[in-house]
């Protein structure tokens, strides 16, 4: 009997240790039924923004490191205004793409706050991660969109937070 239990657990072990982990909670499909189809218009006013994102941090040395969760906040700060989110590209310390979160046009309804989740186990991005965001707008005199992000982790009785702001490139 012990050596059955034994054989049962190193096969859930060995099946647990093959699941690939997603390192956003965010599904592909929740940005899918955000998507809209915009106008091929000229009315339109876009831009791009440039987000800092710490995946994770120094500590002690150069040599150690500890790994954050960060949450990217989108956020259309207009009261009666829907903004338009085209793109959102991840790139890692290096500059090179790590993956694109959506590439079809996602909405964000006035005064909305749709967010983009970094697991605290993804070291894709490495220290210096960033994100480049383009989007739309429909009248020069709204406010752009605005980007945020916390970056947050806890060990043990201690615990780091911090924000970082997007800046319009």
């Amino acid at each position: 009997m012990k050596r059955l239990l034994l054989v049962f657990s190193i096969c859930i072990l060995f099946v647990s240790c093959n699941n690939k982990t997603n390192v956003s909670s965010i599904d592909p499909i929740n940005w899918n039924k955000r998507a809209i189809p915009l106008p091929k218009t000229d009315s339109l006013i876009n831009g791009k923004t440039y987000l800092s994102v710490y995946s994770e941090i120094y500590g002690l040395t150069e040599h150690r490191t500890q790994n954050l969760t960060a949450t990217v906040s989108i956020r259309n700060i207009n009261p009666k205004d829907t903004l338009y989110i085209n793109k959102a590209q991840y790139f890692n310390t290096n500059g090179e793409p790590t993956r694109t979160y959506f590439s079809k046009t996602v909405f964000v309804k006035p005064l909305e706050t749709i967010e983009i989740i970094i697991d605290e186990r993804d070291k894709e991005g490495g220290t210096g991660a960033n994100f480049i965001f383009d989007w739309s707008k429909t009248r020069e005199d709204i406010h752009d969109p605005f980007f945020e992000a916390v970056m947050i982790s806890t060990s043990s009785q201690q615990g780091i937070s911090f924000t970082t702001q997007g800046i319009k490139i």
